[in-house]
């Protein structure tokens, strides 16, 4: 089989960020730095490009690309990109009118591919998965933070409950509520803080409520019953699954890595005193070998499942997600989080595999028709 030249030619490629003053953009600037090392390396023309710079009616844009032996982000001009993927590094910014519309502007565009557009909000992750019959088994059981009659309502069916803002990042803001009537203060509520957690006891429910409203704000809050999860030496563990697209436009299992608890922590998130661990190692102990093996291909095969649904739910193309999978100690698996700017995994096979995958599907998507 011959390919024309048409076939060898690869796209032109942008990694979509915001202006930053201070450092020309924003975002992890070494993350930027892997993904235009790598796409060089493989033939690609790639650079980093902002939102005020990306102007579509014009042939030619301002990026950055980075030279190594200066180690310096230089701007200069590049061809209007084929394929966009988008970092923009937090909520506030994509919530801004202008970005909004730059986005719209892209998606509605006849040639120009953009993947991920949007971060995940976690009350509408949810509402997703539970639309198909193939996913709402993973969903714990979730309901909005309304009222303070709503929280008394979810407390009476489940005493223990995680308190998780709804566009929450790396655990920040995430509380733990449990009511045990045997206590003199039947009502424990722990909040995460960076580098401790602070614990608040009371016995009056209207002065919890009261804790609870000056915590959250105007957060929009969920509540979820807490899951038993396996523990490894007293501490809870979860999985981490970065699932990307192939070459084929297929969604796969790039890696699956585990995130411990740090001792006395509510969460297993890195930045809130987790740690990086072999889920392998993880499982083991509590379920052995064999067990293990199934639980590990039952993870593989549910985050597609997951993926696919999500994709299908959203309305937009992603082209990767991170999610956090919890195994609780009878073996069953359970659904948390979905990332579309999954944060970079620090085992070494899983993030070269994901940093080649990026420019595999990006070549894919420059040949399908938008649509």
């Amino acid at each position: 089989m011959s390919f024309t030249s048409q076939d060898d030619h690869k796209p032109v490629i942008a990694v979509l960020t915001v202006a930053d003053p201070a450092r020309k953009f924003a975002g992890n600037h070494a993350n930027f730095r892997d993904i235009l090392k790598t796409g060089k390396e493989l033939g690609y023309q790639v650079y980093v490009l902002t939102t005020r710079d990306l102007k579509l009616s014009a042939d030619q844009v301002q990026g950055y690309t980075y030279q190594a032996d200066g180690k310096q982000w230089i701007q200069q001009s590049f061809p209007l990109p084929d394929i966009i993927y988008s970092r923009i590094p937090n909520r506030e910014e994509e919530k801004k009118g202008v970005i909004q519309r730059k986005i719209s502007a892209c998606l509605s565009h006849p040639h120009i591919q953009l993947f991920n557009p949007f971060f995940f909000n976690k009350w509408k992750l949810f509402g997703w998965l539970r639309k198909s019959k193939q996913t709402a088994g993973f969903v714990p059981a979730t309901k909005r933070l309304g009222s303070r009659s709503s929280l008394a309502a979810m407390l009476a069916e489940y005493p223990q409950l995680y308190l998780k803002p709804e566009s929450g990042k790396a655990g920040k803001g995430i509380m733990k509520l449990t009511h045990d009537p045997q206590d003199k203060k039947p009502y424990k509520l722990i909040i995460q803080a960076p580098n401790r957690n602070v614990i608040y006891k009371t016995s009056k429910f209207p002065l919890l409520w009261r804790r609870i409203r000056l915590e959250t704000g105007k957060t929009p809050y969920i509540m979820q019953q807490e899951i038993k999860l396996a523990s490894y030496q007293g501490r809870r563990f979860d999985l981490r699954v970065l699932v990307q697209k192939t070459s084929r436009g297929f969604w796969s299992v790039t890696g699956t890595g585990a995130r411990l608890a740090g001792r006395k922590r509510i969460t297993t998130h890195v930045p809130q005193g987790g740690s990086v661990e072999n889920p392998k190692e993880m499982l083991l102990p509590v379920f052995g070998s064999e067990t293990t093996e199934e639980l590990l291909e039952l993870t593989r095969t549910s985050s597609l499942v997951i993926a696919r649904q999500i994709e299908r739910a959203c309305g937009h193309k992603l082209g990767e997600m991170s999610m956090d999978l919890g195994v609780d100690e009878d073996g069953k698996l359970w659904f948390f989080e979905a990332n579309s700017r999954p944060m970079k995994f620090d085992e070494p096979q899983i993030r070269q595999k994901s940093l080649q995958r990026l420019f595999q599907y990006s070549n894919y998507l420059s040949k399908t028709k938008k649509g």
